[in-house]
């Protein structure tokens, strides 16, 4: 079972959440409570995966993000809100954010990106996605302190990180390189560290920046 806490402001969207997310096979929703109860039911029940809300009135969903993030076994934590403003993108997935969802994600998709989440993978919607992109394009391109970070890791390694930067989870990663779940856990914290990054967006950023992805629409037709 996929234990997930709903933190949001908004009575309504907490009841959604939760109806929804029940109503799923393998998920629970074990709490959803206003931004200023976030820590402690974090600390009380201990859930799996996060959704929070980044503007709330009672507090600041980074701050609580930053919060979350230094408790000795932190959960997986998406952000949903309603903005995929650069602003907030770029500061939530810095903040070690594994996701950023909208809030009029497709109800029937979400179980599908909770198990993701659960499962290690990425996940970002096709709106922040494009965010994310344009802010790298944006830049000129490669950055060279990234290509350095890069350059440190192994082929294998590589491969990984591209995987990962795809949203894959541990699993699927392994399926795609033929490699045990335990062995991509591995490359994936070997990655981690040679990047000098927390989490999954963070590598999958550096990846970008390192011009190690193509941009989208430069792919080569199969």
């Amino acid at each position: 079972m996929i234990r997930v806490l709903v933190v949001d402001d908004e009575a309504l969207v907490r009841t959604g959440f939760t109806h929804i997310l029940n109503a799923a096979d393998g998920i629970g929703a074990v709490a959803a409570v206003p931004g200023g109860q976030a820590v402690l039911a974090v600390r009380e029940l201990g859930p799996d995966v996060v959704l929070l809300d980044i503007r709330m009135p009672d507090v600041d969903g980074l701050t609580v993000l930053a919060e979350l993030r230094r408790l000795p076994n932190p959960p997986v934590v998406a952000i949903l809100t309603t903005f995929d403003t650069d602003e907030y993108v770029e500061a939530a997935l810095r903040s070690g954010a594994a996701g950023f969802l909208l809030k009029d994600t497709d109800p029937e998709q979400l179980p599908a990106l909770i198990r993701a989440l659960a499962e290690g993978g990425t996940v970002l919607s096709s709106q922040v996605i494009r965010t994310v992109v344009d802010s790298f394009l944006d830049q000129g391109g490669r950055e060279p302190y990234a290509v350095q970070l890069v350059a440190r890791l192994s082929g294998r390694e590589r491969d990984v990180l591209a995987l990962m930067a795809e949203g894959l989870s541990n699993t699927d990663i392994g399926d795609r390189l033929h490699l045990s779940t335990g062995t991509v856990k591995g490359h994936v914290s070997a990655v981690f560290e040679k990047l000098r990054v927390d989490n999954r967006v963070q590598a999958a950023l550096v990846a970008e920046r390192a011009g190690l992805l193509r941009p989208p629409g430069d792919g080569v037709a199969e």
